[in-house]
């Protein structure tokens, strides 16, 4: 039995121990936010935050994270979620979407970690994250302006 925190509450998984985080979420917690993309960590759809840290649920095996705490799209929050989510909902990101929660995550663990990102730094934290529809300079703009919102 695996016991680890999801969205700040408990959880237990009994299941086979190389069952990729990604489907213990979506299939057994039914939270379907995380959305699979490709099933090789190369797209970032299926990103969430291991303690604190974006990674790649669709590879990330349920057996190692004992006591970790797992943040989702519909768990994450903080003036950095508050900031990224009011962005994303003001320049219209989003074309199809199916990216988004990847790409938000990914957004909001660049600004706890940079408060001010310039393009390279913006750059380098999404360039796991694909968008099929090319939304690239709306997303670097929505993280642009979100770190500005945040300043004051």
């Amino acid at each position: 039995m695996v016991k680890f925190m999801l969205n700040r509450e408990p959880k237990n998984f009994d299941g086979d121990g190389e069952t990729p985080l990604l489907w213990v979420i979506r299939d057994f917690e039914k939270l379907t936010g995380t959305k699979f993309g490709c099933g090789i960590a190369q797209c970032g759809a299926c990103t969430v935050h291991l303690d604190g840290v974006p990674i790649r649920s669709c590879v990330t095996p349920i057996g190692a994270l004992e006591g970790a705490s797992v943040t989702t799209i519909e768990g994450v929050s903080g003036e950095e979620a508050t900031a990224v989510k009011a962005a994303w909902v003001a320049i219209d990101v989003p074309q199809c979407g199916y990216c988004q929660s990847g790409q938000i995550m990914s957004a909001i663990a660049l600004l706890q970690s940079t408060r001010t990102p310039d393009d390279k730094d913006i750059d380098a934290a999404m360039s796991g994250n694909i968008c099929r529809c090319a939304t690239y300079h709306r997303i670097r703009q929505a993280i642009h302006n979100a770190a500005t919102s945040m300043e004051g």
